[in-house]
């Protein structure tokens, strides 16, 4: 299924159709198709709490665990493939000697090293969060400002395949020049990492055409919730800047609105539907952040439907565009 299988999703959420354009973006070989996987961010948050909160909490467990169920449950076989490691992952100061990022010893006891290992071992992709200001957004771990190449070498040693890379923390710090840098030294090590970016949305005008050329993927909107309202709400967005958004996706550079929240505690069944096959149309990055072993077996469904995936990941890579607004009714 290609165009004929678009049509088909679109009439099921509400009698919508495409306009098309194609651009070229970021050739780096890298995320020719929007990525898949799993984040914990918006389901477990920055709980780093193991003994009050043990199964919960921001761990070599958790992520094991995880690992093993996107395997067993499907999810791997249907293309999600990405297990990153969002904030709250790292010890609060580095390395005294190296200067070297650290995972927290306690949380992370055998390493990241290890953990890599065991993700790749599933055959299954690693991700990993960090900021290119002075900390990280909520667990206030050391971000990258400074320390460009020393940890992008890290990230190669532990063979880390996707990077995020946050804003927070970045005053006096040129966001146009930081970026490109850091996406520099990650080229630098010689290993392919899919490099992540929330660049656009720290700025009131970000230059699109900049970001395209050094990153893979971007984040525009806020912060996803489990929630309709705020499903709705970047989806609003998206139209507000169509024009913007549509031009610069393509093979290797995506619009990215956030995480898939799918299986959480507030989502009706068709709100589901809304939020899976809204980011199908987009070409966005599929990214589940949910707790895999308690999601319902419909919403399991929803997630692997191979006919919405294969939208999402037409090689094509043309997002949706609005075209006319009425109402709550939009046509695209």
């Amino acid at each position: 299924m290609r165009r004929e299988g678009l049509y088909v999703l679109l009439l099921a959420i509400g009698g919508l159709a495409l306009t098309l354009t194609s651009v070229a973006g970021l050739d780096n070989g890298l995320a020719r198709t929007p990525p898949m996987g799993w984040m914990p961010f918006e389901r477990f948050r920055c709980v780093t709490d193991c003994v009050k909160f043990p199964r919960d909490c921001i761990s070599e467990r958790l992520f094991m665990r995880t690992a093993d169920l996107l395997v067993s449950e499907g999810y791997a076989a249907a293309g999600y493939k990405y297990l990153i490691i969002d904030d709250c992952w790292m010890e609060k100061e580095r390395n005294a000697i190296t200067a070297e990022l650290m995972a927290d010893r306690e949380r992370f006891p055998s390493g990241m090293n290890h953990l890599s290992a065991y993700i790749h071992n599933k055959s299954l992709k690693f991700g990993l969060y960090h900021d290119i200001g002075k900390r990280t957004c909520m667990h206030l771990g050391p971000g990258a400002h400074g320390h460009y190449s020393i940890d992008a070498k890290t990230f190669a040693n532990w063979s880390v395949d996707y990077v995020k890379l946050d804003g927070c923390y970045v005053n006096g710090i040129d966001l146009n020049t930081a970026y490109p840098a850091f996406g520099q030294a990650l080229n630098k090590t010689g290993r392919p990492m899919v490099y992540s970016c929330s660049w656009p949305y720290y700025q009131n005008h970000p230059n699109f055409e900049l970001i395209k050329k050094h990153c893979n993927l971007w984040r525009f909107a806020d912060d996803i919730r489990d929630s309709t309202e705020s499903i709705a709400k970047i989806i609003f967005n998206y139209f507000k800047r169509q024009d913007n958004l549509t031009k610069h996706a393509a093979p290797g550079s995506w619009n990215d609105p956030d995480m898939l929240v799918l299986g959480n505690y507030h989502l009706s069944y068709d709100a589901s539907r809304l939020q899976l096959a809204m980011w199908a149309v987009l070409a966005a990055p599929l990214i589940m952040s949910n707790d895999l072993q308690s999601v319902r077996p419909e919403i399991r469904a929803l997630l692997q439907n191979r006919d919405i995936i294969e939208v999402d990941q037409d090689p094509l890579g043309i997002p949706g565009h609005c075209v006319l607004m009425s109402g709550n009714i939009q046509l695209a």
